[in-house]
């Protein structure tokens, strides 16, 4: 029997390896999409509603549907937009909303198939993905100049971490595409500053190689712009009228540091022979090991426990987040 795969071609691969990225149209299908969009939708109703009756909000705008519900709300009020956002995403390392649709879409057959031609079959989950909301004029919704390393430990800077963005909705150049700036990640890490724009990271414009173009990478619903750990990349403010919904995800091989199968209390820096994850606040876990089924993540809620475990474990253990950047201010 012939087993279809969704592997990328080595043409693919090789644009990857060149220029820090690849954008494949129509690799996630559309019924996976609309899972994630009801999910987050159900979220995002019932998060407004918790508001409301705190007297934190006036109007839910439930009938505006998911790609305009959270563009209302702020329409009214920007700042109780952004403390919705915040409630959903959750503290930085709690892993935020998990659910169904989400963990579907991040064990995603097609996409893993991808993911295994870049780092191989065993394949890890990264300890990070994000959830994004980018609403129309919302100053923090706009994300400067960073590589995805400048989050981790230095240690990993040289390993290879696949970050996979997914958008919910059409990416426009219009509604906050992400532009990425190509080649440059063969240089290595950039420095970066602490305290850019809602605490992101961020690159100097004087750090950026003079002699680089950025580019605006669209990706149509469905589609996914895959980019290295170094690929230098932001996104610019969404002039739309709904909101440009994304997901983030990360994969990496089972030789990267990773703390899969380990409590914060079993992973501590100061263990001779351990060697910590590349980010050690969040859980990673496995997604595909035809060398160790047994160890694979296959339901969404064994992930939340491990997830919710991990984050409150670390609170009781000294475990380090990633501290290498000076200040903008400094």
């Amino acid at each position: 029997m012939t087993t279809t795969t969704h592997q990328l071609s080595p043409e693919q691969c090789q644009h990857l390896r060149d220029q820090g990225y690849l954008m494949v149209p129509n690799l996630i299908d559309t019924a996976t999409i609309d899972g994630v969009r009801q999910e987050l939708n159900e979220v995002v109703d019932a998060t407004a509603h918790a508001m409301k009756s705190e007297g934190q909000l006036v109007d839910t705008h439930s009938d505006a549907g998911f790609d305009r519900q959270l563009a209302r709300i702020a329409h009214d009020s920007m700042d109780t937009a952004s403390k919705l956002i915040a409630r959903i995403e959750g503290d930085a390392g709690s892993g935020g909303h998990m659910g169904p649709g989400v963990f579907e879409l991040l064990r995603h057959p097609c996409l893993l198939d991808a993911i295994e031609s870049l780092v191989g079959p065993e394949i890890i989950g990264s300890s990070v993905y994000r959830i994004r909301p980018k609403v129309p004029g919302l100053i923090r919704g706009a994300v400067p100049w960073h590589q995805d390393s400048g989050y981790l430990m230095g240690h990993c800077d040289r390993e290879l971490i696949i970050t996979c963005w997914i958008p919910l909705v059409d990416a426009t150049i219009e509604n906050g595409c992400l532009y990425v700036i190509p080649q440059v990640h063969k240089n290595g890490i950039m420095k970066h500053h602490t305290g850019g724009s809602a605490n992101y990271l961020v690159i100097k414009d004087e750090d950026i190689p003079g002699d680089t173009t950025p580019i605006a990478v669209p990706v149509p619903k469905g589609g996914v712009l895959f980019m290295t750990n170094l690929t230098p990349h932001a996104s610019f403010t969404n002039a739309s009228d709904h909101v440009r919904w994304s997901v983030d995800l990360r994969y990496q091989n089972a030789n990267t540091p990773h703390n899969a199968d380990l409590l914060p209390s079993e992973s501590k820096s100061d263990s001779a022979d351990v060697e910590i994850a590349c980010y050690p606040p969040e859980a990673d876990f496995v997604l595909r090991s035809p060398s160790q089924p047994n160890k694979e993540i296959r339901d969404w809620q064994t992930l939340k426990q491990l997830r919710d475990r991990h984050f409150i474990n670390r609170h009781t253990n000294q475990i380090p987040f990633p501290d290498r950047w000076p200040s903008l201010k400094a």
